[in-house]
């Protein structure tokens, strides 16, 4: 079996423009308290990532209430770069798996956003901090997370072929939240 890291490294990870980036404090160390102990602070949406339906939806299911089958199982990885159309997406949503993962660096117009949520897929990940275009990303948010569809964003998928997987990537139990950091993975079939 091998597992493919596609997660960014949190402390060096691309931020979304206007978000808090992560910090890293050491507050005890073995030299001076005979342990190490760390504080981080971060955005939620920071580096890989999900997006939770109450980001952009009133009364949205926040982390903590998102089913969990939806982290994990066969996944379809394709490539793409610039603005994905709903031409360019319709033949791909024929033939994936119901997690779709796009390397490249691309996003989602809105009317593609809106053939994947009248689709059968349940995730869709991207590499860019954000599914949508990073100057208007709202409408299609929106359309993805009104149908409950997750949205793994910030992934690293350069050491990952086109293909077939098994993806795994669970978000933290955060109660209320509207996104969490994940450790992204895929298993080769």
């Amino acid at each position: 079996m091998k597992i493919i890291d596609i997660t960014q490294e949190l402390f060096s990870c691309r931020v979304f423009p206007g978000d808090s980036p992560t910090t890293f404090e050491r507050v005890k160390t073995i030299e001076s308290d005979k342990y190490n102990l760390t504080n981080i602070t971060m955005c939620v949406h920071n580096g890989t990532h999900i997006d939770a339906p109450n980001h952009f939806i009133a009364n949205g299911k926040a982390v903590h209430e998102l089913d969990l089958t939806r982290f994990y199982g066969e996944c379809t990885v394709v490539a793409f770069i610039g603005t994905i159309t709903t031409d360019d997406i319709a033949p791909i949503l024929k033939k994936c798996h119901k997690r779709l993962l796009i390397k490249g660096d691309c996003v989602l117009s809105d009317n593609a956003a809106l053939t994947i949520a009248d689709s059968h897929v349940c995730l869709i990940g991207m590499e860019n901090q954000s599914v949508g275009n990073i100057e208007s990303p709202m409408d299609s948010h929106i359309a993805l997370l009104q149908k409950e569809i997750v949205l793994l964003e910030g992934l690293d998928l350069s050491s990952a072929k086109v293909g077939e997987y098994v993806l795994a990537a669970f978000p933290l139990k955060l109660q209320g939240a509207d996104g969490s950091p994940v450790r992204a993975v895929l298993i080769e079939i």
